[in-house]
C-alpha cells in the first residue's frame, strides 16, 4: 500500500493562490480533518449542492443543485474573482432537463454529465452520458456519447483516465448500480467490462471517479460499512486487479450523506459533496424555535453543500483505516 500511496502522492503539483474557504463544522469527538467548505453563502448554500467541478486554476467551479429529493437537477458554474466565488449562473443548455455530475476533460475544454434529455439512438426516460465543448465565446457541440456507455440501462456517472479508458456507473446488471470500464483501443471504445466482485461487491455505487494514471478509484458508495448513509471509499489498483474498496474513515466521512468525489485538475484535492451539518450534530439540550428557524435557512441545514479536503490527507486517512481493519482481523 506505501507504493501505492506514493504513487498517488505523486499526483499532487503545486500551485499558485488558492480560492479562500471556511472550515467545515465537525460534531464534538470527531478527528480532526482539514475540511474545506467552499463558497459559503454563493456555491455552498441553503439549496441542495453537489457533484462539483473545478477547472485546474480553481478560477471556475462547475456543480450542480437540485430540488430534493431528486425531481430536478441543473448545472451551474461561478467563478473566483476579488477573493469569492461568485453568485452561480445556470449554464445556457441545462434547466430543461435533469442534468448532473459535471466532470472537466483534462484540457478544460469538454464537461461530460448525464442526462434524462431525449436524442436519437438513446433509450427514453434513462440517464445518459452527454458531452459538450466551451469555447471563447460559450458553449457547442452538445451530444450524447457513442458507443458502449450508452448502449443499456442508466448511466449516472463517468470519468476518464489520462489514456482515455473511461470508467462508469451504471445499473445495466439489472440489479444494482455498478462500476464499469470501456478501454480505448486503437481509438475506439471497447465493450463495457464490470470491474468485478471486489469493487462491486453488493454496494449501490453512484459516482465512480478514476486517478488519472488509474492507480486508485474514489467510490461514492451505499455500503454495508458506511457510517450512517452513503460515504466516500477508495478502491486501489494493484498490478491491473482492482482492490476491495476503503472506507475514508470518520475523519472524512460523517453520518450524513457523503458522495460524488472527484479529484481537482492540479491533483491536490479530493473535492467532494456532503449533507452534513445540523441535522446530524448532536444537541445536548433542546433547540428553540428560533435556533431552528435560522439554522434551516442556512448552508448548513443537511442539504447538500461542496467540500474540499487535500488528496494527500484523504489518502493518509483511508490507509489508516485499512490498516485498522487488517489489524482486527483474526490471524
Amino acid at each position: 500500500m506505501n507504493l501505492l500511496l506514493n504513487s498517488s502522492l505523486a499526483l499532487i503539483l503545486l500551485v499558485s493562490a488558492q480560492p479562500a474557504s471556511v472550515a467545515a463544522p465537525r460534531s464534538p469527538g470527531d478527528p480532526a480533518a482539514n475540511i474545506e467548505l467552499i463558497g459559503e453563502g454563493t456555491v455552498s448554500s441553503d439549496q441542495d449542492e453537489f457533484g462539483a467541478m473545478p477547472d485546474k486554476n480553481w478560477t471556475t467551479l462547475y456543480f450542480n443543485r437540485s430540488i430534493p429529493a431528486h425531481y430536478h437537477y441543473v448545472l451551474y458554474v461561478s467563478r473566483f474573482r476579488n477573493g469569492t466565488w461568485s453568485m452561480p449562473e445556470t449554464l445556457p443548455f441545462s434547466g430543461q432537463y435533469r442534468d448532473s455530475d459535471p466532470v472537466l476533460s483534462a484540457d478544460g475544454r469538454t464537461l461530460y454529465f448525464v442526462s434524462d434529455r431525449p436524442a436519437e439512438g438513446l433509450e427514453p426516460n434513462r440517464f445518459h452520458a452527454w458531452s459538450a465543448d466551451r469555447t471563447e465565446t460559450g458553449w457547442t457541440n452538445l451530444r450524447p456519447l457513442r458507443g458502449p456507455v450508452n448502449e443499456k440501462g442508466n448511466t449516472e456517472f463517468v470519468s476518464f483516465a489520462a489514456n482515455g479508458n473511461l470508467y462508469f456507473t451504471s445499473d445495466r446488471s439489472g440489479s444494482s448500480f455498478d462500476v464499469y470500464r470501456c478501454r480505448l483501443v486503437n481509438g475506439q471504445y471497447q465493450a463495457a467490462e464490470n470491474l468485478g466482485p471486489d469493487v462491486n461487491d453488493g454496494r449501490y455505487t453512484i459516482e465512480a471517479f478514476v486517478a488519472p494514471d488509474e492507480s486508485f478509484l474514489l467510490l461514492g458508495s451505499f455500503a454495508r460499512d458506511s457510517l450512517g448513509n452513503a460515504d466516500l471509499y477508495v478502491a486501489y489498483n494493484v498490478n491491473g486487479v482492482w482492490s476491495k474498496p476503503v472506507n475514508f474513515g470518520p475523519s472524512i466521512n460523517s453520518k450524513a450523506r457523503d458522495y460524488s468525489p472527484r479529484i481537482s485538475p492540479d491533483g491536490r484535492y479530493l473535492v467532494f459533496s456532503s449533507e452534513r451539518g445540523f441535522p446530524t450534530e448532536i444537541h445536548d439540550q433542546p433547540v428553540s424555535y428560533q435556533e431552528f428557524t435560522r439554522r434551516m435557512h442556512g448552508a448548513l441545514n443537511g442539504l447538500g453543500n461542496i467540500y474540499r479536503v487535500l488528496l494527500a490527507e484523504a489518502l493518509g486517512a483511508a490507509d489508516q483505516q485499512r490498516r485498522k481493519s487488517a489489524s482486527a482481523k483474526p490471524h
